[in-house]
């Protein structure tokens, strides 16, 4: 997963996507470009969130979760499942639009599970 991430961190929009943190679904931390956050703690929540979107979209039957993002004044974080054990979180960037993040987050998925199934397979 270490390899994946620094394939693609060059290829993700930097402008709008300032951290990335790959981590398991119990709460562990992988792999991660971050910086100025507790990157286990925020593992930690990104598997509390994974959860809680998961009973959310159930009651909500809304179907299985894609994603979970949280908007605050200063930027914004979305988790997203890599796949059945692993979670990406992606931190965004001040005065970015959240419509900008999700185009961008939704990128930077797609670029490292292309990654992961190319290693996979190879």
């Amino acid at each position: 997963m270490t390899e994946a991430l620094h394939e693609i961190h060059g290829r993700i929009d930097a402008r709008t996507i300032n951290g990335v943190l790959v981590s398991t679904r119990d709460g562990l931390v992988l792999c991660g470009v971050t910086r100025g956050i507790e990157d286990d703690g925020v593992a930690a929540m990104a598997a509390a969130a994974s959860g809680l979107a998961a009973q959310f979209t159930e009651q909500a039957r809304v179907g299985v979760p894609r994603a979970a993002f949280f908007e605050g004044d200063a930027g914004q974080v979305g988790v997203f499942p890599i796949d059945a054990s692993t979670l990406l979180v992606l931190l965004g960037a001040r005065d970015t639009t959240m419509g900008m993040f999700n185009v961008a987050a939704k990128q930077a998925l797609a670029l490292l599970q292309d990654a992961v199934a190319r290693r996979s397979s190879g």
